[in-house]
């Protein structure tokens, strides 16, 4: 076990851990990042951003992600590029956070592991991401102005993406897997309304395949009730089934809403734990973006900044929690 007693351990990274550090390093809190393996987050999965402020012919993903490392590394930020596997949260007290056989201990500790985005599990859709197959139109709808396009899934936040893309594609294709959709009324009153949405039920994507050019070309769906195939000719496709939050490494330990979001009190990111907050995709369902997973890192630095100006001297005496591993 590490002597050192931190002041605030952050874990995860991407646009809010990385933003959270910037911030407590600023503050001279010598913040630590584990950052896992697959450092920086969904955005290390895309190509180039356009909605990030401040980037006015936008940047790759990875890139804007490095440079906020930079960022963050200039003013004292430590790192460990490995995964977190088990947390030791208290209410108040010292917490632990485990890599293996090694555990660190803070004060305070930030909560950004992200989400990941729900995939079909099909044939070419790992091979084709980024180059066609898509899971935000809101980040990529601009690169398929005039195309064939695609959204799969049946819910609220399915019909947004439609709406969205439909603003730039020729066509937007809703295919689902049932002839009824979660969506709300509402949203499907608009996605209805709109004229180059187009409606492909009860379908279920098979296959994306590729083209000459080695990017998206088409998907092959299939009719769940016949079983009967067709090609989709498509050069987007964007996968709108929801996220999953990773959170499983602190369950049980903090409180979670039913899909699994950490949630925080109120406008803040101060979890049921205290010296434990939470920021980014881990707790943000209906936004999701780079720049509010940012905004949301720094509020998470600012209430640990704040957390640890009051914290007691007593902070160690506290008792710990039950573990919950990994």
């Amino acid at each position: 076990m590490a002597n050192d007693l931190e002041n605030v351990i952050i874990v995860g990274s991407g646009p809010a851990g990385y933003t959270a550090a910037l911030y407590t390093a600023r503050a001279n809190l010598r913040p630590l990042v584990i950052e896992g393996f697959a450092w920086g987050g969904l955005l290390q999965q895309t190509t180039e951003v356009e909605n990030y402020p401040g980037y006015r012919d936008g940047v790759m993903g990875p890139e804007m992600m490095q440079e906020l490392r930079d960022q963050a590394e200039r003013f004292g930020t430590r790192f460990i590029t490995d995964d977190a596997t088990k947390v030791e949260l208290t209410d108040g007290g010292v917490h632990t956070v485990w890599i293996g056989d090694d555990a660190y201990r803070a004060k305070a500790v930030v909560l950004a592991m992200g989400a990941q985005h729900k995939k079909l599990g099909v044939p070419g859709e790992e091979l084709l991401s980024g180059r066609g197959v898509s899971y935000c139109a809101t980040c990529d709808a601009a690169f398929f102005k005039a195309h064939e396009t695609v959204i799969v899934g049946g819910g609220d936040s399915a019909m947004e993406e439609a709406i969205f893309l439909a603003k730039f594609a020729a066509k937007v294709t809703i295919v689902h897997r049932r002839g009824e959709f979660r969506a709300s009324p509402i949203m499907l009153d608009r996605a209805r309304a709109t004229e180059n949405i187009e409606w492909l039920t009860p379908y279920v994507v098979e296959e994306f395949v590729a083209g000459e050019s080695g990017a998206l070309a088409s998907a092959r769906l299939r009719y769940v009730e016949t079983g009967a195939e067709r090609e989709l000719a498509a050069t987007g496709a964007f996968i709108a089934i929801g996220h999953v939050p990773q959170s499983e490494l602190v369950a049980g330990q903090v409180e979670l809403d039913p899909n699994g979001y950490v949630l925080t009190e109120g406008v803040s990111t101060r979890t049921n734990r205290g010296g434990v907050f939470a920021a980014g995709d881990l707790v943000d369902h209906t936004y999701r973006q780079a720049i509010t997973a940012a905004g949301s890192g720094c509020k998470a630095a600012l209430d640990a900044e704040w957390y640890l100006r009051d914290t007691p001297p007593d902070v160690e005496a506290r008792p710990p929690s039950e573990a919950i591993e990994a």
